[in-house]
């Protein structure tokens, strides 16, 4: 086994902040594996060339490379069976699926508007120009524009969360009794935002925020170690 990650890099090689990055290395963590962590940034499209496209995270499993996080983690379902499942069932792979997009719709956009000028800061200066270039074409407006680290951002956020609050008053994870792969999709882009700003998005008192303190620790506080605010 030779496992080889591809996951997104700040400034510094240890800043990790990309959510389907995150998703992946919680997975292979939920899988009992290991795999080289690769430091890759937005310029370095040659890196990756071999994927045939230029994104991350791209897995590489000996002679297997995978790219697109959903399909990274099917793969490693399908691939190692005999480790721990991260769904359990077609019917909580479809769940996460749900999950996925309601993360990438409505939660991750939110979170980007409070954290896009911290975020900005901690990118390799190679990558800034790029990254500025690239998005301000996509939202139609500059970063500053965008970007509205505020109270009310931050009480919308709180409040679009409120579905997974009303679970978690029921059991511990999404996955019930422990987590399973719909758990991590939620807790990456905190993880995102751990990363690079010192905002706090939760309060200490919400159950979500004890939900994510629980991620932070399982694994051997693998999350929780890795670059991070103490937020």
């Amino acid at each position: 086994m030779d496992l080889k990650l591809y996951d997104l890099a700040g400034a510094k090689d240890d800043c990790r902040f990309s959510p389907p990055c995150w998703q992946v290395k919680m997975a292979l963590k939920h899988k009992g594996l290991d795999a080289q962590e690769i430091p890759w940034r937005f310029t370095e499209k040659e890196a990756i060339a071999f994927s045939g496209q230029g994104k991350v995270p791209v897995l590489v499993d000996g002679d297997n490379t995978i790219v697109d996080s959903w399909e990274i983690v099917r793969y490693l379902e399908t691939a190692y069976a005999d480790h721990p499942s991260l769904f359990g069932g077609q019917a909580s792979e479809s769940g996460a699926l749900f999950m996925k997009f309601w993360c990438v719709q409505t939660i991750t956009p939110i979170i980007l508007r409070i954290i896009l000028l911290d975020l900005f800061q901690h990118l390799h200066e190679k990558d800034k120009a790029y990254f500025r270039e690239s998005r301000e074409k996509f939202l139609g407006m500059t970063l500053e524009e965008f970007a509205t680290p505020d109270d009310a951002t931050i009480t919308a956020l709180r409040t679009a969360l409120s579905p997974l609050r009303e679970v978690l008053k029921r059991q511990p994870y999404l996955g019930g009794d422990s987590p399973y792969f719909a758990d991590y999709i939620v807790f990456a882009p905190f993880q995102w935002a751990r990363a690079v700003s010192p905002i706090q998005l939760l309060a200490k008192d919400d159950l979500i925020y004890a939900w994510r303190e629980r991620l932070l620790d399982a694994f051997d506080g693998y999350a929780r170690n890795s670059f991070g605010y103490s937020t």
